[in-house]
C-alpha cells in the first residue's frame, strides 16, 4: 500500500507552452511548481501532490485528478474542462478567471476557497459543501447543486439559469440579482434565502399565487 502512494519525483513538470496527451502523472510531487500555458489532454493526476502549484493560462481537458492534493494552489486564467476531481483536496485554492465547465467534484473538499469571475457551467457540484463562500457574479448555467450545502453563500448577480437545486441547503444564501430562468422553485426550501423582487414573484407564481393589482 505504501508503494502505491509514494511520489514520483523523476516526473517533472512540462515546459511552458507544451501540449501533453494521455500521460500518467499519478503521484507526482509538483509542490510550488509554476505552469505557464501548458495543455494537458486526458492525463491522469491520481493522488498527485500539487500543493502551492501556480497555473497560468493552462488547460486541463478531460483529465482525472482523483485524490489530488491542491491546497494553496492558484489558477489564473486556466481551464479545467470536463475533469474529474474525485475526493480531491482543494482547500484554500484560488480560481481567478478560470473555466471549470463540465467538471465533476464528487467527495472533493472545496472550502475555504477563493473564486473570482469563473465559469462553472454544466459542472456537477452534487453534495458539495460551498457554505459561506463568495461566488458572486459567476456562471453556474445548468450546474448541478443537488444536495449541495449553500447556506450563507453569496450568489448575487450570478448566472443560475437552469441550475439544479433540488434538496440544496440554502438558508442564509443571497440570490439577489442572480439570473434564475427555468429554475424549479418548487424543488428547494427558501426559508431565510435573500431574494430580489423579481425572484420573489417567480417563487410565488411557481407556488400558485395569482399576482396582480
Amino acid at each position: 500500500m505504501a508503494a502505491r502512494y509514494s511520489s514520483r519525483p523523476h516526473l517533472g513538470p512540462p515546459e511552458a507552452g507544451s501540449v501533453v496527451e494521455e500521460e500518467d502523472f499519478a503521484r507526482v510531487d509538483w509542490w510550488g511548481v509554476e505552469l505557464d500555458g501548458v495543455t494537458f489532454v486526458r492525463c491522469r493526476f491520481d493522488d498527485a501532490g500539487l500543493e502551492e502549484l501556480v497555473s497560468r493560462r493552462c488547460v486541463f481537458e478531460e483529465c482525472v485528478l482523483t485524490g489530488v492534493r491542491m491546497a494553496g494552489s492558484r489558477h489564473l486564467g486556466s481551464a479545467f474542462l470536463s475533469c474529474r476531481f474525485d475526493r480531491a483536496k482543494l482547500i484554500d485554492v484560488t480560481w481567478d478567471g478560470c473555466k471549470l465547465t463540465g467538471s465533476q467534484f464528487p467527495g472533493a473538499q472545496l472550502r475555504p476557497m477563493t473564486a473570482t469571475e469563473c465559469d462553472w457551467s454544466y459542472a456537477s457540484l452534487r453534495g458539495a459543501d460551498l457554505s459561506a463562500l463568495v461566488l458572486a457574479g459567476q456562471r453556474f448555467r445548468e450546474t448541478d447543486f443537488t444536495d449541495a450545502d449553500l447556506r450563507g453563500t453569496d450568489l448575487t448577480n450570478s448566472d443560475l439559469n437552469r441550475a439544479r437545486l433540488q434538496s440544496a441547503k440554502l438558508r442564509g444564501a443571497d440570490l439577489r440579482g442572480a439570473s434564475t430562468d427555468e429554475i424549479n422553485w418548487r424543488a428547494f426550501e427558501l426559508t431565510g434565502v435573500r431574494l430580489d423582487l423579481s425572484q420573489a414573484v417567480q417563487f410565488a407564481g411557481a407556488h400558485g399565487a395569482v399576482i396582480g393589482s
